[in-house]
């Protein structure tokens, strides 16, 4: 069995022996991508997102180390992640369903981060934001399931989006998490339960 199968299953264990009522799980698609299931759902409307309420309940992640399971890199959450997750120019862009999947994603920061993938780099353009991406940046491809229900409150399935994480990588080696950009909701019909 591949390094990388054992250590989601060892990661899925670990989760199922820490939390009994889980509302996170990962699963594989037939692409053996990783997809986070966030039945966690804290903001059902499109409508009256408090995201000054999302900022303070993202400061508790401040200070908490995880590791991307492909790379074994970890990855810091610092003091900047939470007013960049709810007030980036990315984030006021968002309309409707991609909006509504974005704020729901906050109860499984840990779980995306774990399955991001696929890293790129970039620059830190016009030296935008100075010693804090001295290195530049990482992106990342992370996916995410949001419920979705038949007009008997049924769950019938799971509107899949995808996102991409944006990591400083700071001055002094260590990576930051920065956002979670570009969330929008993939074309393809919905995952079945």
């Amino acid at each position: 069995m591949p390094e990388y199968v054992l250590r989601l299953l060892a990661y899925k264990i670990q989760l199922e022996s820490s939390k009994k009522d889980q509302r996170i799980h990962i699963i594989q698609d037939e692409n053996n991508k990783s997809i986070v299931l966030i039945n966690d759902i804290r903001f059902k409307s499109r409508r009256n997102i408090d995201w000054n309420e999302i900022e303070e309940y993202l400061k508790e992640y401040i200070g908490n180390t995880y590791e991307i399971l492909e790379t074994c890199e970890k990855i810091y959450i610092g003091n900047d992640f939470p007013d960049e997750f709810c007030h980036s120019k990315d984030k006021i862009r968002l309309k409707g369903a991609n909006e509504k999947a974005k704020a729901n994603m906050i109860s499984a920061i840990e779980e995306l981060i774990y399955i991001a993938a696929d890293r790129t780099e970039t620059e830190d353009y016009q030296g935008k934001h100075g010693a804090k991406a001295k290195k530049g940046w990482y992106r990342y491809d992370t996916r995410f399931g949001i419920p979705k229900y038949d007009e008997n409150g049924e769950l019938e399935g799971y509107h899949i989006y995808s996102a991409k994480m944006l990591v400083r990588r700071d001055e002094d080696g260590k990576l930051y998490l920065y956002d979670f950009v570009r969330t929008k909701k993939e074309t393809s019909s919905p995952l079945r339960q």
